[in-house]
């Protein structure tokens, strides 16, 4: 933990009514390109604060590894305004009694912060924040955190308006003057996570801006020739992918910096560097998807609880099967790389795209299980989750957005495909290290002479599928287009085109409605899941 150093020369204690601005950190943890920050300053002194929200820690989409690398964010950004010469509060409670408090203290002229397109808690708390600042006649400028639109009326506006954003310059507050009370602690003493919080994985990335930093030019110089033919195999994608994800999830680089560096790299590149060009190209059109998903949730919020076509409701919400979700939580599914995608993520924090979404695609048709609860599930395994993001492709990847292309993953075909010689199942599933290549991804066909040989028990060192594979994914296909044929499902994907399909791939006719057509290049961007 950084030092609680603090430059007095240009640190004050004022308290003049109204004599400074008060700039919240949420899901924004760094001091460069943050436009609350630099607007406050503008303004004259700023005093800095992080809320721990112990309602916000006790949802179900929360877990230890999130408080804990949001922890070393903090720590991170209260050591750049410390050399700054401030530092950083951090105070515990809910937000409306945090900031009743300072403001009784000593009122300050506005309140600053960033948009956060969060999950439902999140809104209703800035709801009652919003509602408390009315109340006090006090100023909140919030400002776009990505290029997410709060208010969007219309979907055609949204790419310029993106693109707009990205091509603003980044936001400058070199010359910080920083207001505290004498009664606020600065630094991390009050940051202890809850008793109540599980799942730390002991491989995650650790966080903080100078990491993310570090990250992306690891990735802009060297590992993005791998991006390309790299993001979908689980062994190489671990150093293909970004790994910028949970940065950017948590503020500490911003997605204007992101593209802005991606193509000033880009344009830079010698013409011989076909692969490297390639792969940084493909990357940057999933930072535009990244924002385009992210645009779902805060035009409609709810889609984190409900189907986003309401024609969907009730398929499979009543067959909800617990013995089958325990059985995929601890990695016993019986078909190995579903089994070892669990493991890795349960261990890392992270997997590669195309593998969280075989994750949700087994669940959502052999297992039959409701987006929900497996999403409130992943959301705590994943050290990169984003709300906008995951809940859009939980639907998506189940089927219940009713204008994209159903995708069901064969668990075994992309055993197949991306670990062909079986290392990542065998790294992380130890017991199948005594298989053959033959046997290693349908275990369950090994006769029980070649088990005893290799000296593993079905049902013991490796698990029975829970399921037939073959009927459970065609029964639940069966049942999904069963309800796609129906007049009110067919009805309600007009709605769902207009609020939320994207302009760059959405072909429709004058005439009538079609589902919506993406180009092979968008089709593609559709599929990347979660990570990039």
């Amino acid at each position: 933990m950084l030092g609680l150093r603090v430059g007095f020369a240009r640190l004050i204690f004022m308290f003049d009514r109204k004599s400074y601005g008060l700039v919240w950190f949420k899901r924004d943890l760094r001091w460069e390109d943050h436009e609350a920050l630099a607007t406050a300053a503008k303004h004259g002194a700023v005093r800095c604060i992080y809320i721990v929200e112990p309602d916000l820690w006790r949802q179900p989409d929360m877990a230890l590894q999130h408080f804990e690398f949001v922890r070393e964010c903090l720590d991170d950004l209260h050591g750049a305004l410390s050399a700054r010469g401030g530092g950083l509060e951090i105070h515990v409670g809910e937000a409306t009694d945090v900031l009743a408090r300072l403001w009784h203290e000593a009122p300050y002229s506005a309140l600053y912060s960033h948009q956060e397109t969060g999950n439902r808690w999140s809104y209703g708390r800035d709801l009652k924040v919003a509602a408390w600042c009315r109340a006090q006649g006090l100023p909140w400028h919030e400002f776009a955190q990505f290029g997410v639109l709060r208010g969007l009326k219309n979907r055609d506006l949204w790419h310029p308006a993106w693109e707009k954003h990205m091509a603003a310059p980044t936001h400058k507050a070199p010359n910080l003057l920083f207001w505290s009370s004498p009664k606020a602690e600065l630094g991390l003493a009050a940051m202890y996570a809850p008793d109540h919080l599980q799942h730390n994985p002991p491989q995650r990335q650790r966080g903080g801006r100078a990491l993310a930093m570090a990250t992306l030019q690891s990735f802009l110089r060297q590992r993005s020739t791998g991006y390309r033919g790299g993001i979908s195999s689980p062994l190489l994608a671990p150093d293909a992918c970004s790994r910028l994800s949970v940065y950017l999830a948590w503020g500490c680089i911003s997605m204007r910096e992101l593209v802005q560096c991606t193509r000033a790299h880009l344009a830079h590149l010698p013409p011989q560097a076909s692969r490297h060009r390639a792969g940084l190209t493909a990357f940057t059109s999933r930072l535009y998807w990244h924002c385009h998903f992210i645009q779902k949730l805060e035009s409609e919020p709810e889609i984190e609880w409900r189907n986003m076509h309401r024609g969907y409701d009730g398929l499979r919400e009543h067959d909800f099967n617990v013995q089958y979700f325990e059985a995929l939580k601890a990695a016993r599914t019986g078909w190995p790389m579903v089994d070892a995608c669990v493991t890795m993520l349960r261990e890392t924090g992270w997997l590669n795209f195309r593998m969280r979404a075989m994750l949700v695609s087994v669940s959502a048709y052999p297992l039959w299980l409701h987006w929900r609860p497996v999403g409130e599930w992943l959301a705590t395994q994943f050290l990169d989750y984003e709300p906008g993001i995951h809940w859009s492709q939980m639907q998506m990847q189940s089927g219940t957005t009713g204008i994209n292309t159903t995708r069901v993953y064969n668990p075994v075909k992309q055993a197949q495909d991306h670990d062909p010689n079986g290392q990542f199942v065998r790294h992380w599933l130890p017991a199948m290290a005594r298989v053959s290549d033959t046997w290693l991804f349908e275990p369950w066909l090994m006769p029980q002479p070649l088990q005893e040989k290799a000296g593993v028990v079905m049902g013991v060192d490796m698990a029975k599928p829970v399921v037939d594979l073959a009927l459970a994914t065609r029964q639940a296909k069966q049942s999904l287009y069963a309800r796609r044929q129906t007049p009110d499902v067919r009805a309600g994907q007009s709605e769902v085109v207009k609020r939320h399909a994207s302009r760059k791939t959405v072909g429709m006719r004058r005439d009538r409605l079609t589902e919506a057509r993406p180009t092979p290049a968008a089709a593609a961007a559709q599929q990347l899941g979660f990570e990039f």
